[in-house]
């Protein structure tokens, strides 16, 4: 059964800055790509709304964020993508050091 997790993350609140950030994300890098789907991940869809993002993830039952991690720090492109990314990200006030993209609880379901 696929696992669902949702987070969310801040952009810098500069419509130039959120524009390119888009921008960034018609055209994810083809090894970025690769990586998400090589750690489990099903789906991925990113909304916006201002300058607040919301991740969906669909994952299969290999995907941990532990393993995604490990294997993201192993890969020279994915590095170089977060880190060009982080020129228009902002840490959320609660977030612990170095930590982006932070884990939503999930308080309601229709479906159960």
């Amino acid at each position: 059964m696929p696992k669902e997790y949702v987070l969310t993350l801040d952009l810098k609140d500069d419509p130039v800055l959120i524009a390119e950030y888009k921008r960034h994300h018609e055209q994810v890098w083809p090894e970025v790509e690769a990586s998400i789907r090589d750690t489990g991940i099903e789906q991925m869809r990113i909304y916006l709304l201002d300058n607040r993002l919301m991740m969906q993830i669909i994952a299969d039952d290999s995907f941990s964020f532990e393993r995604k991690n490990k294997m993201d720090e192993a890969n020279p492109k994915v590095r170089e993508w977060e880190e060009s990314m982080w020129k228009y990200q902002q840490a959320l006030p609660q977030s612990k050091s170095g930590e982006k993209w932070m884990l939503m609880e999930k308080i309601f379901d229709l479906n159960g």
